[in-house]
């Protein structure tokens, strides 16, 4: 007796997505309003990777509980306070945002940490941070995340055409603005693990838009003389159980991450959580629709 396969979505819909195209640009255009505005109103709540801080570099005498010692320090009210264990499980690497008030405030918030976890660490390392290194790692942050969207986009247009290529870039940096602003109008810390968040779902994100792109390049293959309309809705209803059910499973693995996680995984597990649903919507919504917009595309033989 063999198994059926788990089908969600049946594979013979006929939902008319191109004729919903509208409705989808509409949510798209208000989305990117809403994150053009909350980024002039509100901006993005930096980190103190990009906005400087205290970094202290301390060995225990024994193995750290980073719980308790995060406990211990957020006591202190000194602001966001990152801890990250590493080499040995008796080292730590303490990160406190940049103090309001000069050196003299940063030295305080130093002697107040160190009288805090009294003499039980070694502290091999204080310094503080200034906002340039933070504007430095902010500029490569941006230039990251765009090199990888025209690279994903080049690959595509190479892979396809360049319709396909223009249309995946489109939709990701769709995708990567609307999570940018989801920062800003939920007021997340904005940081290098925001940044990672971004390329990866800027990866993510055009995984989905690919598949449904090949199910089309197949068929104009295949149907030369069909309506470029009835191929859009006839691949993007034949991939829609395969894009739904990645969407669903990745998202369901995230899900723990976004309320379990606390406030140190939230730049990273609330934007990735975001970004499936918007890339899942755009990969069926906007990119192929995207393509009635254009130059008409080859229908090259099959052989």
């Amino acid at each position: 007796m063999f198994l059926r396969p788990l089908n969600i979505i049946p594979h013979d819909t006929k939902i008319d997505f191109v004729a919903k195209r509208w409705w989808a640009f509409s949510v798209t255009i208000i989305l990117v309003l809403v994150t053009i505005a909350a980024l002039f109103v509100k901006g993005l709540n930096f980190g103190i990777d990009f906005e400087g801080g205290i970094l202290i570099e301390a060995k225990a005498a024994q193995t750290i509980n980073i719980a308790a010692l995060r406990s211990e320090l957020e006591s202190l009210h000194l602001g966001e306070i990152e801890l990250q264990q590493f080499g040995a499980p008796d080292d730590v690497l303490i990160r406190i945002q940049k103090q309001k008030g000069g050196e003299s405030a940063q030295m305080k918030a130093i002697d107040a940490v160190r009288a805090k976890l009294g003499t039980a660490y070694d502290y091999r390392q204080i310094q503080v941070v200034g906002p340039t290194v933070g504007k430095e790692l902010l500029h490569a942050g941006i230039l990251a995340t765009m090199l990888a969207m025209a690279a994903i986009s080049a690959y595509v247009a190479l892979r396809f055409e360049w319709q396909f290529g223009l249309a995946a870039l489109i939709a990701t940096f769709h995708d990567v603005l609307t999570t940018v602003g989801l920062y800003s109008v939920l007021h997340i810390d904005f940081n290098l693990t925001a940044v990672a968040a971004l390329l990866t779902l800027a990866g993510y994100s055009i995984n989905d838009t690919v598949v449904v792109f090949d199910r089309i390049r197949e068929t104009l293959r295949r149907q030369k003389a069909t309506d470029l309309r009835v191929i859009i809705n006839d691949s993007v209803n034949q991939t829609l159980s395969r894009t739904t059910m990645t969407a669903g499973t990745t998202l369901l693995a995230i899900l723990p991450l976004v309320f379990m996680g606390g406030p140190t995984l939230l730049p990273l597990s609330a934007a990735l959580a975001w970004g499936i649903l918007v890339g899942t919507y755009s990969s069926i919504y906007v990119a192929a629709a995207l393509l009635l917009y254009m130059p008409p595309l080859r229908r090259m033989d099959t052989r």
